[in-house]
């Protein structure tokens, strides 16, 4: 389910020193990286935001000494695709430090291509079992 602006408004005041900004719209995949990041690591808050145009504002609406640690995209996602939110935060200068990966189904070149030129510090694909999403996981936390 997804949530309420006012409810964002609300983690967005609570954030805690340490967190990572997800941009996915799979209620499932939110779940698989919950618990494989928690179980890594329990220290992370993680933040979901499933609209691409939602996650851009609410990333505004957070002060320059709170940003997120990482910012992780879906490279399909309502509004706003991976693409399209990292050539929107590769113009504001505040985000340039930020770690930036896209986390994807799609192993196309294109998209791959298209995301590093945009500011992707990675390419990822979506592991199809728990091991490489373990491995996955690691190498976000690495980049925090």
């Amino acid at each position: 389910m997804p949530v309420s602006p006012s409810r964002e408004n609300e983690q967005i005041a609570s954030l805690p020193a340490k967190f990572i900004l997800f941009g996915e719209d799979d209620i499932d995949d939110e779940d698989l990286l919950r618990e494989v990041i928690g179980g890594i690591d329990d220290s992370y808050h993680l933040l979901f935001v499933h609209n691409g145009r939602r996650l851009l504002e609410m990333l505004n609406e957070i002060p320059d000494n709170h940003l997120p640690c990482l910012i992780v995209l879906d490279y399909n996602m309502p509004e706003l695709n991976g693409a399209e939110i990292l050539q929107e935060i590769k113009q504001v200068s505040r985000y340039s430090s930020v770690p930036k990966v896209i986390w994807s189904t799609s192993n196309s070149e294109t998209f791959r291509r298209t995301c590093l030129e945009a500011g992707a510090n990675e390419y990822l694909i979506k592991p199809s079992n728990v091991a490489d999403l373990v491995n996955a996981a690691k190498y976000m936390l690495s980049l925090c």
